[in-house]
């Protein structure tokens, strides 16, 4: 299985990014967790990631893809497949990504959309702030703009190639996990595309 997760900051992409990747047998590639893990090793590389997450910027492509794509070929290639967590956010992100695949057989069989209303999502990422401290209220609606600005874009690049997947992410957490596994399910079927 290879999942694209899509959505904005808030909607339980990590959480259901873990459960689908236990469900599937395949990794959970978190951007978030790799830029955290770079900014933590105090690298050159860190101290650049740091400086566009503490604004809640989105952190520029050429970072970004540096970061991700040996992951996610390495993913494919040993334990086949992955679910990616915050990449692409953006559609040159994408389209690298794209490139990579087809050169690799890395190509995502389903772009998984989780969205809800932002007061929602900026409850929700507010509250977390105790253990995130980039995620305050007011970075919480920064990072809603950035998302819609430069994500959004990519839900329609999915739905032209015929591979979003949209869910409704406002629920509870065991509820939205049992609509993405209903949606999931039958594309694990179909195999690669």
């Amino acid at each position: 299985m290879r999942v694209i997760l899509l959505a904005p900051p808030g909607a339980g992409k990590g959480t259901q990014g873990e459960r689908i990747a236990s469900r599937y047998g395949v990794p959970h590639i978190a951007s978030g967790d790799i830029f955290r893990s770079a900014v933590q090793s105090g690298s050159p590389l860190g101290q650049r990631v740091k400086g566009y997450l503490d604004a809640g910027d989105l952190v520029p492509d050429e970072l970004v893809i540096e970061l991700m794509l040996g992951k996610i070929v390495a993913a494919t290639r040993e334990q086949g497949g992955y679910v990616l967590d915050g990449f692409p956010r953006t559609v040159p992100q994408a389209e690298a990504a794209a490139v990579s695949a087809r050169e690799t057989g890395a190509a995502a069989q389903v772009a998984l959309y989780l969205d809800a209303p932002q007061d929602v999502l900026v409850a929700r990422v507010a509250g977390r702030g105790e253990d995130r401290p980039d995620d305050s209220a007011d970075i919480a609606r920064h990072r809603l703009e950035v998302y819609a600005k430069n994500t959004q874009p990519l839900i329609e690049l999915y739905e032209r190639r015929g591979i979003l997947a949209r869910v409704d992410a406002s629920p509870s957490i065991d509820e939205v996990s049992k609509e993405v596994f209903g949606v999931l399910d039958p594309w694990q079927d179909k195999g690669a595309s």
